[in-house]
């Protein structure tokens, strides 16, 4: 009987490099392969923290010399620009806030790569998320839910899978936890065992997304005023592009109180400051959704509620109210739920789906 083939996308990261070792102890015959993002200068300034640098190339390269399986790097360049980079800049410039991770996950790793293992009749992808893929014989589909480890679970990020690329993917390391991980990987000798996670996004290692989008755009982004929510002046702003739903630092501005951005207004050029509670809002829309566990969201239902990545989530109820919008009421009002980011729904362990936040 030939064994399954798998494609494991290796950053190298201990993570992937742990998801590797797994698959071939499962009996897969495996390829590792990293993926080309971007032009290493497009990132003016390096991080400690980031990822997919010439680094990790050589340290993907040297597990999978290490396990003895074939290893390429795949270029990937256009899309991630077309899909994420751009995107990423679009949104700022919109007054949003984008999630790039969400994007690279759905156009890019669960899209093109899942494509590229098909043309070569590679049976699943592999990545290194922590989260789990279960199949439902009753309703005939693939779910998606939160793994073992719940300070790493990913899900958040993963909740627009389609059910094709649910069925094509495996992810071994859902039901362990980050620190037995880092354990394996010690006990093999993999030379990223002890390695720093990356926490910045890849392509703005700094974190410095004004900058970033600068030089990108080639454009400046002229100043404006901060208001307050009654329209009432309260200084001058260095762009748009520099602020996002929930900052409290780097405003250049002092007050009474702590003041936070609420809402950007691109078209006014403006940025509107309030305290804490301004923050909050009871109920959001959102669009560009997406359902796992049936094809459409029949009647209202209760279901807990991610605003973002590092918040918890909250009870709220869920109502589908087109084909391709949400709309959502939260038990109690939610801290900064900003335009651009995702709301992802949970019952129980199990991802609902979500949608981008309007």
């Amino acid at each position: 009987m030939n064994k399954l083939k798998a494609l494991i996308a290796m950053s190298g990261g201990v993570d992937s490099s742990a998801a590797a070792f797994l698959m071939k102890e499962q009996g897969y015959e495996i390829t590792g392969i990293t993926l080309k993002l971007f032009d290493d200068n497009i990132s003016y300034k390096k991080a400690e923290k980031s990822c997919c640098s010439l680094e990790d190339v050589e340290d993907a390269r040297s597990i999978a010399y290490k396990l003895q399986i074939p290893y390429y790097v795949y270029n990937f360049k256009d899309s991630f620009d077309e899909h994420v980079i751009r995107r990423f800049v679009s949104v700022y410039e919109s007054g949003g806030t984008p999630n790039p991770c969400i994007d690279c996950n759905r156009f890019i790793k669960f899209d093109k790569l899942i494509r590229r293992a098909e043309e070569l009749n590679i049976d699943y992808v592999v990545t290194g998320h922590y989260a789990v893929i279960t199949y439902d014989e009753n309703s005939g589909r693939y779910l998606l839910k939160k793994s073992a480890d719940r300070k790493k679970d990913q899900s958040y990020v993963l909740y627009a899978m389609t059910q094709k690329q649910l069925s094509k993917t495996l992810m071994p390391l859902g039901t362990l936890t980050k620190d037995e991980v880092r354990v394996l990987a010690e006990k093999h000798g993999f030379i990223n065992a002890k390695k720093r996670d990356s926490q910045d996004i890849c392509f703005v290692p700094d974190g410095n997304y004004a900058m970033f989008i600068e030089s990108y755009t080639g454009k400046k982004y002229c100043p404006g005023s901060f208001i307050d929510k009654e329209g009432n002046v309260l200084g001058e702003h260095k762009g748009i592009i520099r602020y996002t739903v929930g900052q409290r630092k780097g405003l250049g501005l002092s007050f009474q109180q702590p003041m936070y951005v609420c809402k950007k207004n691109p078209r006014e050029n403006t940025v509107t400051l309030g305290p804490k509670e301004s923050l909050f809002c009871s109920s959001l829309t959102a669009s560009d959704i997406n359902i796992i566990p049936y094809d459409t969201i029949s009647r209202p239902i209760h279901v807990m509620a991610k605003v973002r990545y590092s918040q918890s989530a909250e009870h709220a109820t869920a109502e589908q109210v087109s084909a391709d919008r949400l709309h959502i009421e939260f038990d109690r009002p939610v801290r900064a739920a900003a335009k651009g980011q995702a709301v992802v729904l949970y019952e129980d362990d199990y991802v609902i789906g979500g949608g981008t936040i309007e």
